[in-house]
């Protein structure tokens, strides 16, 4: 079976949707079926055409951010029309809107959408709800990612899921130092440098924790519009934070680690396959719902304010037992979600029509 997916985003471009879609494609291949991701050109190093662990790569160039860059696309699609008449399912990431007009030029094509999460830092307006709501209907059937989309933007899933991640195969310890005075803490950051991820929130944290004698080493894995402001923040109040931007391999930083900062899914997952205890961050009600609607939540710290957050670090710095039970629990939880289970997922849905 012929398989088309489009994602705005592909590897090697580091995310959670790139890794996502990267993932199934692989398992999808050694079960026989034939893989093409239709993205973004976003680096003039890479190749229109190419082939990556078995996966076919077609890149188009939109151009600039601007109101004509969906008539690009849509032109673009258009020339390779020859590549959605030959598959056999058309699987889009998100960006449906660039197969809207396709979607009517071939009414028998069987088309699904996965959800995967919501615009930026913006709670969902009317156009966000809409477009979401057209691809729905458009669609032969969808996967959410998360359950708070069946209450943001009234989707109604064929499936939920939370994403998956890969239990290292080397021994892991519990690297909770609570018990030890003195001790120097190391603290991983993963995400995307934006406010929507909580950056300066978190850096505000550990300003307060620094000021009562908390000692630590942070390592801040990402990039984004507040790099520059959360590196000026960090030299001024003399906060020990190392940037190092993105970051394919992030394996052997959270082996060290105490503990980790971070509020998406995929890096939630990393963190709790690595049995690390779990920070995470939320700036409006719709990230509010995005951490505590998930299964997951019972296992994490989650805080919506600096404040929030330093209480919830001493907390559980100081209450090693509470941290080693959610880090256990956690872990008993998240080594169930691999990226196997998620593939039988997207082929029962297709199965279906």
């Amino acid at each position: 079976m012929k398989i088309l997916f489009f994602s705005r985003l592909f590897y090697p471009h580091i995310g959670g949707v790139e890794k996502h879609v990267l993932e199934i494609s692989k398992i999808l291949i050694k079960k026989g079926y034939s893989i093409t991701v239709l993205t973004e050109k976003y680096s003039k190093e890479l190749k229109t055409k190419g082939k990556s662990q078995g996966i076919n790569i077609v890149r188009i160039n939109p151009g600039r951010d601007d109101w004509f860059k969906k008539f690009r696309i849509w032109w673009q699609v258009g020339k390779l029309r020859n590549l959605v008449r030959d598959v056999d399912i058309v699987h889009i990431h998100d960006v449906f809107f660039w197969y809207l007009p396709f979607r009517f030029l071939h009414p028998s094509k069987k088309v699904f959408t996965t959800f995967h999460g919501y615009e930026g830092n913006k709670i969902p307006g009317f156009k966000a709800k809409l477009m979401h709501k057209i691809a729905e209907k458009l669609s032969n059937g969808n996967i959410c990612v998360g359950d708070y989309l069946k209450k943001w933007y009234g989707t109604k899933p064929d499936y939920i899921t939370y994403g998956a991640v890969e239990t290292p195969n080397h021994k892991l310890q519990i690297t909770n130092k609570s018990k030890r005075k003195n001790s120097k803490y190391k603290i991983l950051f993963l995400g995307r440098l934006e406010e929507e991820t909580g950056i300066m929130e978190y850096l505000k944290a550990l300003l307060m924790l620094k000021n009562i004698g908390t000692k630590f080493e942070l390592t801040i894995l990402g990039d984004g519009k507040l790099r520059r402001k959360a590196e000026t923040f960090s030299k001024s109040n003399k906060i020990n934070a190392e940037f190092k931007g993105f970051v394919e391999n992030t394996d052997k930083y959270f082996r060290v680690c105490d503990f980790v900062f971070t509020s998406r899914y995929l890096g939630i997952l990393e963190a709790l396959a690595y049995k690390k205890l779990v920070f995470a961050h939320y700036n409006n009600p719709i990230k509010e719902d995005y951490l505590e609607m998930a299964p997951f939540s019972k296992f994490i710290s989650i805080s919506k304010n600096h404040q929030g957050l330093a209480k919830q670090i001493e907390f559980f710095l100081r209450e090693n037992e509470t941290s080693n039970d959610l880090i256990g629990n956690g872990f008993g939880w998240v080594k169930k979600q691999n990226w196997s289970n998620i593939t039988d997922i997207y082929s029962d849905l297709w199965s279906k029509i």
